[in-house]
């Protein structure tokens, strides 16, 4: 990983906004395009802060935006090169600390998750199949595992789905991935039989491979997948994979300049990343019930739709999503915030292209987009000393909603 002095983010700053209402989110998401903002976590009115990353050429008038509007504000972090190169520094030492740790407890590549997989498919060959749902941009496979007593073919069983790494900057979102599916294939434990006996699951631990592999050896804060199309520019890579998917595509919550971590793409589904995940979607639709994408950090529990819309199910919906709130509440760190759920647009803020939208839209009863705890300042540099605290309360979540999905798949038959 590097991010050298003299680097993009060199005299970059990170803002706290102290949030009042919905017309102060409505400026943040104007001035979020017009001054390239990198909003690192959304804020709640009245509840908690947004976090807010400047370049040093628009410091002076985003702050000008915020006194106009009569919007407090403070520094929350004066160095973010500083930052990341501290993060990496205790990264490597906690690596050597503790070599040859569990994957699911630390930050890896992308080949070793791919070994991982491949091995669990060798070793467990009669309930885990991996398979490629397709290529990135760069040729690398985008592997996932379907793991099922009944071989996929029990039409009985609702499935599951879940991904993780969508945005490759937020590392944290791979581990409870990978924790998963440790828990569901190689630390089963008694308690938990009825979520592989009941459920078939689909899991993708890195929806990004390329921009995973770019945050690890080029730029730490990469957030977009990797494609290039000299066309739309000859300095700008890739589109956010959140905002490319066919469902309100390129009207909000988005920018035009391909430069931006907020550009959607020249038109809907012109990343293959989002082809892939949207083809593995209708490939298990019949029986999906849950769709869960994954995303670091803030606690945030949200579904569709963003347009202020709400589906016809949104109590059960919301049943759902608030359940798995009070189980991973139940087993979080005394000092850590509680969840908040709710509607996307109404308890953060809406965006255009999600695949939490368009799996909601296209008939996944249970579409959630999940954002993992904050801990402390540390936004997305989230040291491995809390992965494992991550992994527990989060997974006592999902299984909680596996569990609930069941139920409502089986009263739907």
């Amino acid at each position: 990983m590097c991010v050298p002095k003299g680097s993009i983010y060199d005299r970059s700053t990170v803002h706290g906004v102290v949030l009042r209402n919905v017309d102060d989110i409505g400026l943040i998401r104007e001035l979020e395009g017009e001054l390239d903002l990198d909003v690192w976590r959304a804020g709640m009115p009245g509840v908690k802060d947004a976090h807010i990353m400047v370049r040093p050429q628009y410091k002076e008038k985003f702050l000008a935006r915020l006194d106009e509007a009569g919007i407090q504000h403070y520094v929350h972090n004066n160095d973010v090169v500083r930052a990341l190169d501290d993060f990496e520094v205790k990264f490597n030492q906690w690596k050597l600390r503790r070599n040859n740790d569990a994957i699911y407890n630390t930050y890896p590549r992308y080949g070793e998750i791919e070994a991982y997989l491949d091995r669990l498919g060798q070793e467990y060959p009669n309930i885990v199949t991996v398979v490629n749902a397709g290529n990135t941009f760069e040729g690398r496979p985008m592997k996932y595992v379907r793991i099922s007593t009944t071989n996929f073919e029990d039409p009985n069983k609702p499935i599951y789905i879940l991904d993780a790494a969508m945005h490759s900057r937020e590392w944290v979102t791979p581990p409870v991935a990978l924790y998963t599916i440790h828990r569901l294939v190689e630390d089963l434990r008694n308690e938990d039989r009825d979520l592989l006996e009941n459920v078939d699951w689909v899991i993708l631990p890195v929806f990004n491979p390329d921009g995973w592999e770019f945050s690890h050896v080029q730029n730490r804060m990469w957030r977009r997948s990797r494609s290039f199309n000299a066309t739309i520019s000859p300095i700008c890579y890739g589109a956010d994979l959140n905002r490319n998917f066919d469902i309100f595509f390129g009207t909000f919550s988005v920018s035009s300049n391909p430069c931006s971590d907020i550009y959607p793409g020249p038109f809907a589904f012109s990343e293959i990343e989002s082809r892939n995940v949207r083809d593995m979607l209708y490939l298990y639709l019949n029986r999906t019930q849950i769709y869960m994408n994954m995303h670091s950090y803030g606690n945030y529990i949200l579904y569709g739709f963003d347009n202020y819309t709400l589906p016809h199910n949104v109590a059960q919906l919301h049943f759902v999503a608030a359940a798995m709130g009070a189980h991973i509440d139940a087993r979080k760190m005394a000092d850590a915030p509680y969840y908040a759920v709710g509607n996307s647009n109404y308890v953060l803020y809406g965006a255009s292209g999600t695949s939490q939208d368009y799996a909601q839209e296209i008939g996944v009863p249970f579409s959630i987009t999940l954002e993992l705890p904050e801990f402390d300042d540390y936004g997305f540099v989230v040291p491995p000393e809390y992965i494992e605290q991550i992994n527990t309360e989060t997974y006592a979540g999902i299984a909680e909603t596996a569990r609930l999905a069941y139920l409502f798949y089986r009263h739907r038959l």
